[in-house]
C-alpha cells in the first residue's frame, strides 16, 4: 500500500466506523436546486452580462464577429455555452466568454438558451 492509498483509506475507514455520521435511511433526501422559470431568461441574460456583448435584443452584438443569438436553436445554444464553459470549445471567439461562463450554472445556461430560441 502506498502513501496515497493510506491517505484515502483512513477517511473511508473513519466513515465506516462512525455510523452516526452517515445519513439514516429515513432521513429526507437533499432537495435539488429549484428550477429557474423560463421567464427568467431575459433577467439572466442581463444579470450574467450576456447583454454587454450580444446586445439587449440578442441580435445586435458589439462586434460583427460576435454571434447573433436570437432565434438560435435552444439545444445548439445550450451545447455551445456548455462547451465554452468546459473548455471543449476553445478558439479565439470563446476567449471573451470563458471568464464569464464559470459564473453561470448549467441550469441558468438552459434557461437562457430556451429564451434565446423564442426570439425572432
Amino acid at each position: 500500500m502506498n502513501r496515497k492509498t493510506v491517505l484515502f483509506a483512513i477517511p473511508a475507514l473513519a466513515l465506516a466506523l462512525t455510523p452516526a455520521l452517515t445519513p439514516a435511511a429515513d432521513a429526507p433526501a437533499a432537495s435539488a436546486p429549484a428550477a429557474v422559470p423560463a421567464a427568467d431568461g431575459p433577467t439572466l441574460f442581463v444579470k450574467k452580462t450576456c447583454v454587454a456583448c450580444h446586445g439587449k435584443d440578442a441580435k445586435s452584438p458589439i462586434l460583427p464577429t460576435y454571434p447573433k443569438l436570437a432565434g438560435q436553436s435552444a439545444d445548439y445554444a445550450y451545447s455551445q455555452m456548455i462547451d465554452i464553459k468546459s473548455g471543449a470549445r476553445n478558439n479565439g471567439q470563446t476567449a471573451a466568454m470563458k471568464g464569464i461562463m464559470h459564473l453561470v450554472s448549467d441550469e441558468e445556461i438552459r434557461t437562457i438558451a430556451n429564451w434565446l430560441a423564442t426570439l425572432q
